[in-house]
């Protein structure tokens, strides 16, 4: 298997049609049709259903997609830290996390480095503790954020001088925007919106079985879930300062009691072979808040 075939096989996938992807890569669509037979031959599975108009993935072509983007992915990454020469320091250093106003630490450090080293790049991804470990996993990320209890054993961490407060998110003219503090028996008979990660750390906080709770919606990132909360569909059980909540936004939030925090993480992998880009940020980050600085 030749790297080209999984560029050609990610184009084929983007475009939906052979002669889309064939005039994209500029060849022609007889060599491409060809190549595709080939790969599926070489991997002795079915990648496509050709279909009248288009072509879709099978099971295993959304696999084979999966992994070859990351593929591709990293050879970019080797190809352009390679590209920098001995006495200038560049590259992109890219970074994961969920949602938290800890990331202004992190936005901090980017700063001073980037006054230092005017030709580093940075690449943030914005996801939730799942997503970010399975980036971190395959390489596709240097370094994630992650927020409250996550099983970190297999990775090297530095804990940041930051807490998250978990509450809920509701209209501001809501009754319960009326309360100092949401507690469990407040949200029992009301709709409710987590994320995933929402439902794991609530659960020993409701202290009542879930399946009696009334979840109308889920959510990924906090964004889109406000905007369910400003139209009144449940209450968002969230972080705090992720969205507006000041006068007129629409939204209030109301810590949980008995209160709840979530501590933050970085972390990376164990024996990682850094860039020189990563390498500067990972010196970076301990010299801030590493157990030396404790």
């Amino acid at each position: 298997m030749e790297l080209r075939h999984l560029q050609y096989f990610l184009m084929v996938a983007r475009e939906g049609t052979i002669s889309g992807a064939a005039n994209v890569l500029h060849i022609s669509q007889p060599s491409l049709s060809r190549q595709m037979q080939d790969l599926e031959h070489e991997l002795g599975c079915k990648l496509f259903e050709r279909g009248s108009r288009r072509i879709e993935l099978t099971e295993a072509g959304m696999r084979l997609r999966r992994r070859a983007e990351e593929i591709v992915d990293l050879v970019g990454r080797t190809e352009s830290e390679f590209l920098v020469s001995a006495d200038t320091l560049a590259g992109e250093v890219r970074i994961g996390g969920g949602e938290t106003q800890a990331m202004a630490l992190i936005a901090d450090a980017i700063a001073e480095l980037q006054e230092a080293y005017p030709l580093l790049r940075f690449s943030l991804f914005s996801g939730n503790a799942e997503d970010v470990g399975e980036r971190l996993d395959t390489g596709r990320i240097d370094f994630g954020v992650f927020i409250g209890q996550t099983d970190l054993s297999r990775y090297e961490t530095i804990e940041l001088p930051a807490r998250d407060t978990w509450g809920v998110f509701m209209r501001e003219d809501d009754p319960l925007a009326k309360l100092d503090v949401i507690r469990a028996e407040d949200l029992l008979d009301r709709p409710l919106i987590f994320s995933r990660q929402a439902s794991q750390e609530m659960r020993r906080w409701f202290k009542h079985d879930f399946a009696e709770l009334d979840i109308v919606a889920t959510y990924n990132l906090l964004f889109n879930a406000a905007l369910l909360a400003r139209r009144g569909v449940g209450y968002v059980v969230s972080l705090e300062d992720i969205v507006d909540t000041s006068a007129g936004s629409g939204l209030a939030f109301r810590p949980l009691d008995p209160p709840m925090h979530a501590n933050i993480t970085i972390a990376w992998k164990r024996y990682q072979e850094f860039s020189p880009a990563a390498s500067v940020f990972l010196d970076k980050i301990r010299s801030l808040w590493g157990p030396e600085r404790q």
